[in-house]
This record gives structure tokens, C-alpha cells and sequence, in this order.
């Protein structure tokens, strides 16, 4: 069985309680990311992803398209369908790299193209990545800053490995992707691990399919795929808009100072039968570890939804910080919303707030006591002071 053959098998496993669960009329699903794993890159897919309009506006064509037969007797290539000026000419503050898996561009891997960057380059280095599931552990180390991931849409561009915490020696090193660097950029791409879903209370089965943990990050328009441990939001000021995030057990975790906005959030953690009250997923375990540390997760005008009966979140470290805004809650939410990673004495430290929150899930007459009912002002305040705080670097892209 080939290695492509066994991730897809582990996809349909960690995208089937995703498609009985979906909250907006076209989200991702198994279908697309099994279509796009074999699929070259035709005029008709070019057409869906509204490539054109990348293209309109330059007529430049720098960048080899390699060619390679498309069968024994057509005399044709794959990359006859390939657009000529794809991706755009260098500019004086942009340098544009392509990835394609059929060898049409001048990288057919992530990481051959993030390890051609420039080290400490000052111009914004855009890999533009081509449709399909890009099967690679990748790493952005900090001599690489100032890089973007062009995808052509979350269900049509991925990448996607399988380490958990067992075979990485650490949850933390389980990563499909890992960055490093300052100022990063992702937009149109989803991030998978395709490892086998841990169980609750697992050994080592903890499966991260991005750690984030350079400062000044924006993510627009991605997928997050796993299990436990989803998204590892380990460090830095990082901005999340119209995200989709799927898992079970602290999806989201780490210490940065994160926005979220607009995004899904999605559980697929196990169903509990009528009448029980286990808790089976958390949707966050935040790290902070001190009252001088600026640092916390905010969730505004994001949904909430998927299987299981789960908390908003646990204090993984004694100062937690956690808000939820303006979100949608289903029913999945267990009534106490919040956990002290069962140690009372984080609850005089440990700051967790909802405010205008609303849904099956968002009645707060049953919170832990520690829980904050916040205002309009005091959400205002956090938002402005302790997150955006005036950081010119999100402004040219909120």
C-alpha cells in the first residue's frame, strides 16, 4: 500500500463525523480533497479556482513549466493546460516562487521552495501553490522570514503528513508544518495531519497539523485538520479570519495572542449517548503562565458546532486566558462551559469570558463559577488594548 494510498484511507477516517456536522453550505469535505489527490491541473479546475483573476493583471512569463508526457501515445505534456503567466513577475518588494506536484512549475515541493527564499530576505516571498495534497513535513525556520502560502482554495490545496507525538519524539515536533519565522503569511490552504485519531486519554497520540510560533502571523481563509492537539498556537501575535479548525481534545493550544474571527470551529471529538455527562474534547488549553504575560486566545464572530460533549476550554497553565465574543454555541457545549485542568487553585488566576455568545451552548446560568460574564466595554478594551494594541503589521490586512 502505497503512502498516498494510506493517507487517504486516514482521511476519509478524520473527515467522516466532519461531513454529518457541516455549519455553512459549502464547507470542505472528504469528496474534494480525494478529487484534488488525483487530479492534474486542467483548464476546467483552473476555472473553479478563479485563477484568472490572478492573472489578469500580468503579463510576464518568468518560470519554467517542465514537460512531461500525459500518455504513451498523446505526445502531449500535463502541463499544456498550464496558465503562461502563472505566477506573477518579481516586483521591488515581492519575489514569486511556484510549487506544483506535476513538476509544471520550478519547485514540486513546499520545502524546496521555502528553502530557496531568501535568508532574512526583506521582500514578501509568495509560494504560490498549484491544486492538490502536498504529502511533506514542512518547516519555515527563522532565517526565513516574510513568506506567504498562496493556495487555490482550502479544499483544493493541502498539505498534509502523519507524525503524532509518539513518532516525533513530542507533541510539539508532531507538526505537518512548523514555523519559525517572523511575518508569515497562509491564505487558501489547509494544514492536515492525517495521523489516526487519539482516544481520549491516548499515550503519545497527539497529531499537531500546524505550529505556529513566529510572531506577526495571518492565516486567511485556511483549513486545520486533526484530532488532539489541531492547531498548536504556540507563540506570537497571530491573526485568524475566516478559518475553518476541526479536532477533538484541546484543538487549539499554546500561549500566543491570537485573534480569531469569522472561523469554524469544528469537534469531532465522540459522541455521548443521551443521559451522560463524560466529556469527551475541549475546544481550547491556553499556556499562559504568568500575570505579566500578554498572551491569550479571543474568538470573534465564530461558530461553534460538530459531535461530542465538550468544554470551551481548560487552564493547561495557571493563567489561562480565553474569550469567546458575538459566537454561535450548539448544544455540544457541556453547561459548565470551562475546566480548571482540575486544580482549584488555578480559579483566582485563570481568566475565561463570554460575551453576547449565542445558542444551544451559550446559556451561562450553569458556568463554573470562575467564568466571567463580560461587557460590551470590557470586551472593547481587551480587543483594543490587549490584542490589536495598535500593531500596524494586522492593519493592511483586517
Amino acid at each position: 500500500m502505497t503512502f498516498k494510498t494510506v493517507c487517504l484511507t486516514l482521511l476519509s477516517a478524520i473527515f467522516a463525523a466532519f461531513i454529518s456536522t457541516q455549519l455553512l453550505p459549502n464547507p470542505p469535505c472528504i469528496k474534494d480533497f480525494i478529487n484534488l489527490a488525483f487530479t492534474r491541473f486542467s483548464p476546467s479546475i483552473i476555472s473553479t479556482l478563479s485563477i484568472p483573476n490572478i492573472l489578469d493583471h500580468h503579463q510576464h512569463n518568468h518560470h519554467h513549466h517542465h514537460h512531461g508526457p500525459k500518455g504513451p501515445q498523446s505526445g502531449s505534456s500535463i502541463c499544456d493546460d498550464f496558465p503562461p503567466n502563472f505566477p506573477p513577475p518579481d516586483t521591488n518588494t515581492t519575489s514569486n516562487l511556484c510549487v506544483d506536484r506535476n513538476g509544471c512549475c520550478n519547485f514540486t515541493t513546499v520545502q524546496s521552495a521555502i528553502d530557496a527564499a531568501g535568508v532574512f530576505s526583506q521582500k514578501q516571498t509568495i509560494i504560490w501553490m498549484t491544486p492538490g495534497i502536498y504529502y511533506e513535513k514542512v518547516m519555515v525556520p527563522r532565517t526565513k522570514p516574510n513568506i506567504t502560502l498562496q493556495g487555490q482554495g482550502m479544499k483544493f490545496t493541502a498539505i498534509a503528513w502523519n507524525d503524532t507525538a509518539n513518532s516525533s519524539h513530542g507533541t510539539f515536533y508532531s507538526a505537518s508544518i512548523q514555523v519559525f519565522s517572523a511575518n508569515f503569511i497562509a491564505k487558501n490552504v489547509s494544514f492536515m495531519n492525517v495521523a489516526p485519531i487519539a482516544n481520549p486519554g491516548d499515550v503519545g497520540g497527539q497529531a499537531v497539523a500546524m505550529r505556529i510560533a513566529g510572531d506577526q502571523a495571518a492565516f486567511w481563509g485556511c483549513g486545520f485538520f486533526g484530532g488532539q492537539d489541531t492547531l498548536h498556537d504556540d507563540r506570537g501575535r497571530h491573526y485568524f479570519r475566516d478559518c475553518f479548525i476541526q479536532g477533538s481534545i484541546d484543538f487549539i493550544f499554546g500561549n500566543a495572542r491570537s485573534l480569531y474571527e469569522n472561523c469554524q470551529l469544528i469537534s469531532i471529538a465522540n459522541p455521548v449517548p443521551t443521559g451522560l455527562k463524560t466529556i469527551t474534547g475541549v475546544v481550547t488549553a491556553h499556556a499562559r503562565v504568568s500575570a505579566t504575560e500578554n498572551t491569550g486566545f479571543v474568538f470573534v464572530n465564530c461558530s461553534i458546532g460538530g459531535t461530542g460533549r465538550i468544554w470551551l476550554g481548560r487552564a493547561w497553565r495557571p493563567f489561562s486566558r480565553v474569550i469567546f465574543a458575538y459566537t454561535s454555541m450548539t448544544d455540544i457545549i457541556s453547561p459548565e462551559g470551562w475546566n480548571d485542568y482540575n486544580d482549584p487553585t488555578r480559579d483566582q488566576t485563570i481568566f475565561y469570558g463570554e460575551y453576547n455568545c449565542f445558542g444551544g451552548g451559550a446559556n451561562q446560568t450553569m458556568r463554573v463559577p470562575y467564568a466571567q460574564r463580560l461587557n460590551e466595554t470590557q470586551v472593547s478594551q481587551f480587543l483594543n488594548v490587549s490584542y490589536i494594541d495598535g500593531d500596524r503589521w494586522l492593519q493592511p490586512y483586517v
